[in-house]
């Protein structure tokens, strides 16, 4: 084991990749609703799936966390000096954040002022990685309050979660995104679009269900789609890896010539735009 450790340390030091060829890399960096967007037909997994052949989609997601704790991390997870930089990083924190405050100081609240700057230090340090990065924030989504104190076990003490400081924080991420030339995905707005989304798109009315991880993957493409960037970032846009026709593909009917199947897109329960 510790062999293999030194190996990959190695590797890392003078610029060897483990699996290759190089594709862009997007970094999902946020808290639970990042760190289980490979759960219950989750964002993360949809992503991955769109970008197959196209793009590593790299998950980096911290239950629990909010953006005070994740500012402390930055070097650690986007190092300055790493060899390869990421292509696009999506960004989310905000709900741990937007907790009531405990009595006892303790617990994940962060008060708004203090939000708004830790997610600008995020937004600086990500821009200073590349100038070819891009990034895209996610601003807080609505809960379910009812489903929250229905479900909230005796082990949490003070647990404060609610619309109106869901909204707040929103808002504000949307504005700093604003005024620092940002993409931005309101989910707050989204999700609500939908009439149903009290019980269609919470598993325990905080994470996403699936219906809910589709609308924030609807939500993430239309930004990719829309924004005008070179090189685009859009999945119709980039290149398929080893796309070459081959003798070996599946042969047609004809029994002469075959199909090159690089980009179908059948399985896919929804044809993203």
């Amino acid at each position: 084991m510790g062999k293999l450790k030194d190996e990959v340390i190695t590797r890392k030091r003078i610029g060897l990749r483990m699996v290759g060829p190089q594709r862009p890399q997007f970094v999902l960096f946020g808290s639970s609703i990042v760190q289980i967007s490979y759960s219950n037909g989750g964002w993360g997994a949809i992503l991955s799936d769109i970008y197959a052949r196209k793009a590593d989609v790299l998950l980096r997601g911290y239950y629990g966390w909010n953006s005070r704790r994740a500012i402390q991390v930055l070097d650690q997870v986007f190092p300055k000096d790493a060899t390869v930089q990421p292509t696009l990083v999506i960004v989310y924190f905000g709900g741990n954040d937007s907790m009531g405050p405990h009595s006892s100081g303790l617990g994940p609240h962060v008060p708004l002022p203090e939000y708004i700057e830790n997610m600008r230090k995020i937004a600086t340090h990500l821009k200073s990685l590349s100038e070819n990065i891009r990034i895209i924030f996610l601003s807080c989504p609505p809960v379910d309050e009812a489903r929250i104190h229905e479900n909230t076990s005796a082990y949490f003490s003070e647990l404060v979660r609610t619309n109106e400081l869901c909204r707040q924080y929103s808002e504000a991420c949307i504005e700093l995104c604003k005024e620092m030339n940002l993409k931005v995905v309101d989910l707050w707005t989204a999700l609500q679009k939908r009439e149903d989304w009290l019980t269609a798109c919470f598993t325990d009315g905080i994470h996403l269900a699936e219906e809910g991880s589709k609308i924030v993957v609807e939500e993430i493409v239309k930004v990719l789609k829309e924004a005008e960037w070179t090189p685009s970032l859009h999945w119709k846009s980039m290149a398929t890896e080893f796309p070459e026709d081959s003798p070996y593909d599946l042969v047609l009917a004809d029994g002469k010539t075959t199909i090159n199947p690089s980009d179908w897109t059948y399985h896919r329960q929804i044809q993203w735009d």
